[in-house]
């Protein structure tokens, strides 16, 4: 959610009030995507701490909130981390927006995950995506979850952009819209999608660890900031 009175400026105004050289922010995005490791860096067959993150904005505040979850889906733990927003909604550039308060959240952790989830773009995004600038932060290996595409072209379930495949098309729910999945850093196409299909449940859209870590950032918005 913006401030007040920020959907009345128009984007050079937000830019100039702001103080953003989106130049250079491109910049450091594309230097930033050539550290990207699209490998898997562990064996995801045997992790056994699964996180999922999710933002949610109101008034001109942010609340981070990540969820870790086991194999069972049982939880191992919960925090959350709410700052006042610093930096506007520019597309392509929310990393410079939610990472503050995520990685502020990351390190309140007692049992950090293993892999996690997060709602956004990994590899399918024209510089960098969320789930892999916080990868590049954290060291841990990432997936983003998304609902639409910024970039590329379908072609079954593959989208590609540059005749490389940045992400793959899941159906996780009938009759429902698919998901897009891509890795974001330290972790592989194959094990990204094996992950999410392992930890979707029935009748859900989402991976557990994401639907649920939506849940707890609600929650936290209407029970400690009564929203």
């Amino acid at each position: 959610m913006e401030k007040e009175g920020e959907k009345k400026l128009g984007r050079e105004e937000i830019l100039a009030k702001y103080k953003i050289d989106l130049t250079k922010l491109e910049k450091e995005q594309k230097t930033l995507a050539k550290q990207l490791v699209i490998k898997d860096s562990i064996d995801f067959s045997k992790v056994v701490k699964v996180g999922g993150y999710s933002n949610i904005f109101f008034q001109n505040k942010i609340i981070s909130g990540i969820i870790i979850l086991n194999p069972a889906f049982e939880l191992v733990e919960q925090k959350y981390f709410s700052d006042k927003i610093r930096f506007p909604y520019i597309p392509g550039f929310r990393a410079y927006r939610e990472l503050p308060a995520m990685t502020s959240c990351f390190y309140q952790l007692d049992e950090k995950p293993e892999v996690v989830f997060i709602s956004g773009h990994g590899i399918s995004h024209p510089r960098l995506g969320l789930a892999s600038h916080f990868s590049l932060l954290t060291q841990v290996p990432s997936i983003g979850i998304a609902d639409s595409l910024l970039v590329g072209e379908v072609k079954g379930d593959d989208v590609l952009l540059n005749g490389k495949v940045v992400a793959k098309v899941l159906q996780t729910k009938v009759g429902s819209k698919p998901i897009y999945v891509s890795p974001g850093n330290l972790i592989s196409m194959k094990s990204a999608v094996e992950l999410t299909r392992k930890f979707v449940r029935e009748p859900h859209k989402l991976p557990e660890p994401l639907r649920m870590s939506h849940k707890y950032a609600k929650d936290v918005m209407r029970e400690v900031f009564k929203v």
